[in-house]
């Protein structure tokens, strides 16, 4: 006698219910966080996850989705691969992907002539100094 199909495969295929995240995902979440000066509850608001969630990834109860994991490192403002101990730069293989504001801006940045390109690094160390300064005198 033959079973349903759907019965037979459900019969056979658990669910994939928790994705194995090393330990280096867990102290690195917790590193980075701290390094920018985040408690778990900040990360969670910012990452739009709730607050225990971040509690149970960095302590290993739970694994976060891959969605999670995006949030994450939008929030935290490193790659994915940072996240989960593949690359040792937070920004690497990303680019200006890593930063979107800064990808927006610089899009067109490799198609200028040296010269204009020489410009707009000028410009961009000078609005940087600027802002440099203005944090000191606010401090």
């Amino acid at each position: 006698m033959f079973l349903p199909l759907r019965k037979t495969l459900r019969n056979r295929i658990a669910p994939v219910k928790y994705i194995f995240m090393s330990p280096q995902f867990q102290s690195r979440l917790r590193q980075i966080r701290e390094s920018r000066g985040l408690t778990q509850a900040d990360l969670a608001k910012k990452a739009r996850l709730q607050a225990a969630a971040v509690s149970h990834f960095e302590t290993g109860q739970r694994s976060p989705s891959f969605e999670n994991l995006r949030k994450l490192s939008d929030a935290l403002n490193v790659s994915v691969d940072f996240l989960l101990g593949r690359i040792d730069e937070e920004k690497h293989g990303q680019g200006l992907g890593a930063a979107p504001r800064a990808q927006q801006l610089f899009r067109h940045a490799e198609n200028l002539t040296d010269e204009s390109f020489e410009t707009l690094e000028a410009m961009a160390k000078m609005l940087l100094e600027k802002d440099e300064e203005r944090r000191r005198r606010n401090e």
